[in-house]
């Protein structure tokens, strides 16, 4: 590969986002372009998450592209493995290959104002591009939490995102730190087999049954002779999950049946009355993601599980939990999530002032309809600020974005020339102010959790405070009002007279 070479779009990162972005363009008839991607495969999120039990709460026939439907999902609720092999599927069946620039992590991106341009270095050669589409996605880099001592643990220690599949956990004494999405799926997985199991949790989770089943041979024999049925079914999922909406948003109390579900569900697979007051919530139910699984609590009710306080401090191999308990392990395993609220591509990002996002973002992330940010001309991001969802499938949400970014590249292409489009601080500004204004009558807000949706000034800067429907009708066109133009200056000793370095959109 040359050292360097100039593109019309890179994207960045290959997971649902990135594969998506990259098929649009092709659609669209843009194929000078490349997606950058630091591992040595496609998949991101679903590449990176390995963990026993892996798989998606998330209905597979909604929790695909709508331009590449699955007649052949194994189950209702599919595992990673299949998920991962639809990527892969995506990749091939679409022609994305040969734009593919696997390990090729991207170190530093920054805004060149003269050339109008993005100078792009990364750990395998550097780009340019005219357009940058950032899909790293906000569950790509694991956290672990800042613990006294664990630096001293003599034992096997790892992430739920990182798992180490060559350390054996049979017969081992085991730490689980957290009770999220990924802890429910791993406890059930490892419980027979370990030891010991001790669940730190610092706050419990809501836990649904999952309507999970195998799909019949003869339902996905229908819906490859049928695709219109495989359509029907989708638009059945969605439109469910639609009519959830509201109580999220903005009538909380209708989950109050939702939450005397979710204590039934407790009261028969936990019999000890101390253990499940211990894991019964005191939020109100959705303000942190309500979680599915028929398996969790069978397993914290066995004999070899300890469910405690939260993680205050390691001492060599014992750890000590918030109320002084303390637990000896020979294996520690975090499933504490990801940086979601300080999106690790940001410090690698200069702007057109110098500043790299994370300066810009230092208050808390915004930007207008989730995808351009103020002081980054032509830079644009899929799954950012304020477009997560709580109950529903981020596909949706990822196809209205490319509808932005698609419509976007169109006005760039009208405006023609060397040009640039830059979102104008004010309409960035008045689109976080009404999505804030909204998210005080959400559950997210008012339900009394401390939730990962929020960020350390306890904004919720992830989630949409609305329907998936009324996300793509905002985003289903750029309003050139919102934005400026920003023209290449013109050449030394030019005759003609200079054009502005930005003139109004119109």
């Amino acid at each position: 590969m040359a050292k360097h070479e100039h593109v019309r779009v890179a994207v960045i990162g290959s997971g649902f986002g990135g594969l998506g972005a990259a098929v649009r363009l092709r659609r669209e008839g843009i194929t000078d372009f490349v997606v950058l991607e630091r591992a040595d495969s496609v998949g991101g999120t679903w590449r990176d998450n390995s963990y026993p039990g892996c798989a998606c709460d998330v209905p597979s026939h909604l929790y695909s592209f709508s331009f590449a439907p699955n007649p052949d999902w194994p189950r209702t609720f599919s595992g990673q493995r299949h998920i991962r092999a639809y990527l892969e599927h995506v990749a091939d069946t679409f022609g994305i290959r040969p734009h593919l620039r696997l390990n090729h992590e991207v170190l530093r991106m920054e805004w060149d104002a003269e050339a109008l341009r993005w100078r792009i270095e990364t750990s395998s050669g550097s780009f340019t591009a005219d357009v940058v589409v950032s899909a790293t996605g906000p569950l790509s880099d694991p956290k672990i939490p800042d613990v006294p001592g664990l630096d001293g643990f003599p034992g096997k220690v790892f992430h739920s995102a990182r798992w180490d599949h060559d350390y054996d956990l049979r017969g081992k004494r085991v730490a689980m730190i957290g009770t999220g999405a990924s802890a429910i799926q791993i406890v059930p997985a490892i419980q027979p087999e370990v030891g010991k199991l001790t669940l730190f949790q610092r706050t419990p989770p809501w836990v649904m049954r999952r309507m999970d089943r195998a799909i019949s041979g003869p339902e996905r024999w229908l819906h490859r002779r049928l695709p219109v049925t495989a359509t029907v079914r989708r638009g059945l999922l969605w439109g469910i999950r639609e009519l959830q909406v509201g109580a999220f948003t903005k009538h909380p109390g209708e989950l109050g049946l939702v939450e005397k579900l979710a204590k039934a569900n407790i009261a028969k697979a936990v019999k000890d009355p101390v253990l499940r007051a211990r894991l019964t919530p005191s939020y109100r139910i959705g303000c942190k993601r309500i979680l599915l699984s028929n398996t969790y609590y069978p397993a914290v009710a066995q004999p070899n599980v300890d469910v405690v306080p939260g993680l205050k401090e390691v001492r060599g191999s014992v750890l000590v939990a918030s109320d002084g308990t303390e637990t000896e392990v020979d294996a520690i395993i975090f499933g504490t999530g990801f940086q979601v609220t300080d999106m690790p591509i940001a410090p690698r990002v200069i702007g057109a002032d110098g500043r790299s996002l994370a300066e810009h973002w230092k208050d808390g992330m915004e930007s207008l309809r989730g995808a351009t940010a103020a002081g980054f001309p032509n830079w644009m991001t899929i799954i950012g600020p304020n477009t997560g969802l709580g109950n529903s499938s981020m596909i949706l949400m990822i196809e209205s974005q490319l509808n932005y970014m698609a419509d976007y590249l169109r006005q760039l292409n009208v405006l023609g020339g060397r040009a640039a489009l830059a979102v104008r601080p004010s309409a960035v500004g008045a689109w976080n102010r009404k999505v804030q204004q909204r998210m005080e009558r959400t559950v997210w807000k008012s339900g009394g959790c401390d939730s990962w949706y929020l960020d350390a000034n306890g904004r919720n800067t992830t989630l949409w405070p609305g329907t998936t429907g009324e996300f793509r009708r905002e985003t289903r066109q750029v309003d050139l009002s919102e934005y400026e133009v920003v023209r290449a200056p013109a050449p030394v000793g030019a005759t003609a007279r200079p054009a502005r370095k930005k003139e109004a959109a119109s």
